[in-house]
């Protein structure tokens, strides 16, 4: 392979049973089911490091998949995302047992008012020392909406008008609301804060009023590494102009290449380096020593697939009931706008398949809707260059089939692999989990939106050095 470009990996769990592969939580080895234990984190958390991976990718939903059956009894019976804990409170731990492992934290704004939101994201910078991301989500699910009070689920765009102005908000407490130097800890006046350079934000908006101060002082990275997920045009849009990582889920090259030309060239409209983004796309990867020990693992890992939790995950993404139907139903002949993008999407995969309802269950229940590579680590290590150099991809969201047993496969066989080839990190970089993905400073660089709320620094009345001990 030509390729010497860094492949980049983020591994990608939830605080859940299964996440992506429904059933397989039954495997003997899995560990899924111990998602509620603290050392299933921290021993992720070490093993991944040791990896090198760029960081863990936590996904998250606050609702129920109960589009299937018109019921939420498959999702329930099937450990389908539900049970589901909160994610913010893992971070800390695996901060703890870690030292450059980066953490994206999926947290809806549809749900939680950006003034508190803001404080928990610095206050994770700071203990972490600025590993911290950020996958900024709108949320999809109506059971999620009706449990906060809402009648019904926010129409699209209005939720991509809300998450702007959101944006806005966080940003100016972020960014604009204590200058570098407020904070000057002097101990022989007992100063520890300038309060000439700490300044309301004095919101006024649509949906927020926010007049007052941040109530953190300035995190390393001051506005957290920003993910964004939406596969919409308005979302693409989105994260062109906000996103610093784009995490995709598409199951063909071809879906691929088209997708990350698109969130490329809408990041140069706007006056942002089309590369300044990196772009992630789901994968699960099974790899053994060699091509036949792989597959024999892939057979195995089969026989626990549940087809009612993929068809309960499948319903609830895409907001179909897929119980409707027959399992050999082939999709092409359901006439829905939902049914004809999921066969187009689909179909790109694999032009000479017939799709039916079984088949898009048995793609969906190891990995979800991204594709899966199978094989020895030269098998797998040929097929991601080829992916990155067919797509211009910069990486590849790892989800799990059996955790953390796909994890540690990756990392005892592939990742060797991969840096033998002079495609992946050696180490990492110091510094925050933005300097370790773009080399360059802990802050958000213009032309990034956020940085026009940043103010110039003012002069101080309060004229003793800074940092007095």
């Amino acid at each position: 392979m030509s390729v010497k470009r860094e492949i980049r990996f983020n591994a990608f769990d939830m605080n859940c049973v299964g996440h992506q592969s429904p059933g397989l939580w039954a495997h003997p080895r899995d560990r899924s089911w111990q998602y509620k234990d603290l050392s299933y984190w921290t021993d992720l958390a070490k093993l991944l490091e040791k990896g090198k991976f760029d960081g863990l990718f936590i996904a998250d939903v606050l609702g129920v998949y109960d589009v299937l059956d018109n019921s939420n009894e498959a999702a329930i019976r099937q450990a389908t995302q539900v049970p589901v804990n909160d994610p913010l409170a893992l971070i800390t731990p695996m901060g703890m047992v870690t030292e450059h492992l980066g953490f994206g934290l999926t947290a809806s704004l549809s749900f939680e008012h950006p003034y508190p939101f803001a404080r928990r994201l610095s206050t994770l910078d700071h203990l972490t020392q600025g590993r911290i991301g950020w996958n900024i989500v709108t949320s999809y699910l109506e059971s999620g909406a009706r449990n906060i009070g809402q009648s019904t689920q926010t129409d699209h765009d209005t939720r991509y008008d809300y998450a702007e102005e959101y944006l806005q908000v966080v940003y100016k407490l972020w960014e604009g609301s204590w200058e570098e130097g407020a904070v000057l800890r002097d101990r022989q006046r007992q100063i520890f804060s300038d309060p000439s350079k700490i300044h309301p934000i004095n919101h006024q908006g649509y949906f927020f009023q926010v007049p007052g101060i941040h109530l953190c002082e300035p995190s390393p990275q001051r506005t957290p590494v920003l993910y964004q997920a939406g596969a919409s045009s308005r979302g693409k849009q989105f994260a062109a102009e906000h996103a610093e990582c784009v995490f995709v889920a598409s199951p063909s090259k071809a879906l691929l290449k088209k997708t990350v030309a698109d969130i490329r060239q809408r990041a140069a409209a706007v006056g942002r380096d089309p590369y300044s983004i990196l772009i992630f796309n789901l994968q699960t990867l099974i790899v053994d020593e060699t091509d036949l020990k792989a597959q024999a693992k892939w057979q195995e890992y089969k026989q626990y697939v549940s087809d009612e939790g993929a068809l309960a995950l499948l319903s609830g993404w895409t907001g179909i009931d897929f119980g409707q139907y027959q399992p050999d139903q082939v999709l092409k002949h359901i006439h829905t706008n939902a049914i004809q993008s999921a066969v187009e999407t689909f179909s790109s995969a694999d032009p000479s398949r017939q799709w039916t309802v079984q088949g898009l269950a048995d793609w969906v229940g190891i990995g979800g809707l991204g594709p899966l590579l199978v094989g020895s680590p030269q098998t797998v290590a040929d097929e991601l260059q080829s992916w990155v150099e067919e797509t211009d991809v910069d990486g590849f969201n790892l989800a799990y089939a059996v955790t953390h047993e796909t994890f540690s496969d990756i990392v005892e066989f592939l990742v060797p692999e991969l840096q033998k080839r002079g495609v992946y990190k050696q180490d990492y970089q110091s510094g925050t989990l933005r300097e370790k993905l773009f080399s360059k400073s802990p802050r958000l660089q213009s032309p990034h939106p956020a940085v026009s709320y940043r103010r110039h620094i003012a002069a101080s009345p309060v004229t003793a050095q800074q940092e007095v001990t």
